[in-house]
């Protein structure tokens, strides 16, 4: 991987982001857009024991998944109250990600503000909140209706490992679908060069975030997270604003996903092989145009 750091700000104006980050489509964190948000120091993990502890959560480990594993099918259910309980204690290998907080608490969302003077599109019925224990893992993947991402982090520490869609091939992205076959999990200490070579002559960035920060995420990046402590994050997603932008989004999240998912009910072995030879052949073709050997 060859990666550098994300550009950091402690403020922006619109006009430089627009010019500089959202019409590139170049990441950027900001480390102050949070900081005058009531949510900045009232989003606790008592807080929210308090509010929505209650609630029933679904929680996910870090078993990546596989031709027979369901995507975005929970582990395990628990109160979130237990569930943020458990993260406050210590290590905990299971996270939430998608989960709308704010159905239940409509209240919070006075709690921060929709940074409309950085771009416009926002989905403001879904706003949502992922929550992670220290060691958990988002594996490497790109949002399905490649819409833009701020990613405000709250409590804790988290490593994010950032590419553009672009680089798909060389981190070979599964066909049909938003995921890797690669495993990314603790990928500074060991990755599997021998089994992903491709992966050397990926482009991308890297970043770790931490209480107030956010992360803008152009349209379509593949993004890793590694928990380096339990926290949570609240994602605010916009659609782009092209119209060619969300036919991409609409067509991956109705039309490339009800395929796959289609193909993995009624053939998922012939299936897998089918797109693994695809990725492996896409990979190769990577290596040869940088005269690397296969």
């Amino acid at each position: 991987m060859q990666l550098q750091a994300v550009d950091t700000v402690e403020n922006i104006a619109a006009e430089d982001f627009k010019k500089n980050y959202y019409g590139p489509m170049k990441p950027l964190v900001i480390k102050n857009l949070s900081k005058d948000w009531p949510a900045y120091k009232k989003w606790t993990w008592d807080y929210f024991i308090d509010i929505v502890g209650e609630q029933e959560v679904g929680v996910y480990n870090n078993i990546k998944s596989d031709a027979y594993t369901p995507i975005n099918t929970a582990d395990a259910y628990m109160k979130f109250g237990d569930y943020l309980k458990k993260v406050k204690a210590g290590p905990l290998d299971l996270r939430i990600f998608l989960f709308n907080i704010f159905q239940h608490a409509p209240a919070i969302t006075k709690d921060f503000e929709w940074p409309e003077h950085l771009m416009k599109g926002f989905v403001k019925k879904y706003p949502m909140l992922f929550v992670g224990g220290q060691g958990s893992v988002t594996h490497i993947h790109f949002d399905i209706d490649m819409s833009h991402i701020l990613h405000t982090q709250f409590i804790g520490r988290k490593k994010v490992l950032l590419f553009p869609f672009t680089e798909q091939y060389k981190l070979y992205r599964k066909p049909w679908e938003v995921l890797s076959l690669a495993n990314f999990a603790n990928y500074s200490e060991a990755f599997d060069y021998e089994n992903f070579p491709a992966v050397k002559l990926a482009k991308g960035y890297e970043v770790i975030l931490e209480h107030g920060d956010t992360l803008f995420m152009p349209a379509g990046y593949w993004h890793h997270m590694e928990y380096l402590e339990g926290g949570f994050a609240m994602s605010l997603r916009a659609l782009q604003s092209s119209i060619g932008g969300k036919m991409t989004g609409l067509w991956k999240l109705f039309g490339m996903r009800s395929i796959d998912t289609l193909m993995k009910k009624t053939t998922p072995k012939w299936w897998y092989n089918r797109k693994k030879r695809q990725l492996l052949a896409h990979a190769k073709r990577e290596m040869k145009a940088a005269g690397m050997e296969a």
